[in-house]
């Protein structure tokens, strides 16, 4: 059995993911988010999408969206959630995530 993790995706994150996959033409495609070193605050988000699947990964199916967690980044983003953002001032994804302690300016590490 595959591990799982308790990352969520708000329903736009979620639709963004599967129109981006369409214009890949790729049904074989995971959302991958990992917690790297780095960053002015120490960690780093990755979020990208990912056709492996490697031994002790856990995988949550959201309605055909697989979203991939490492084992080492699970304790870091357990309770995460990963949005989406379209606005005039930003368009992207985003991570809220209840675990980080702190964060820089840019909003691209944590700690």
């Amino acid at each position: 059995m595959t591990p799982a993790h308790e990352v969520k995706i708000t329903d736009d994150a979620r639709e963004k993911v599967r129109k981006l996959l369409e214009q890949e033409g790729r049904d074989d495609l995971r959302l991958r988010i990992a917690v790297q070193p780095g960053g002015c605050s120490g960690l780093i988000y990755q979020l990208f999408f990912d056709e492996r699947t490697l031994d002790n990964d856990a995988v949550v199916d959201f309605e055909g969206v697989q979203v991939v967690v490492d084992q080492m980044s699970v304790p870091y983003l357990n309770g995460s959630t990963i949005g989406f953002e379209d606005t005039i001032q930003k368009q992207g994804f985003t991570i809220d995530n209840p675990n980080a302690q702190g964060s820089c300016a840019c909003g691209d590490s944590f700690s």
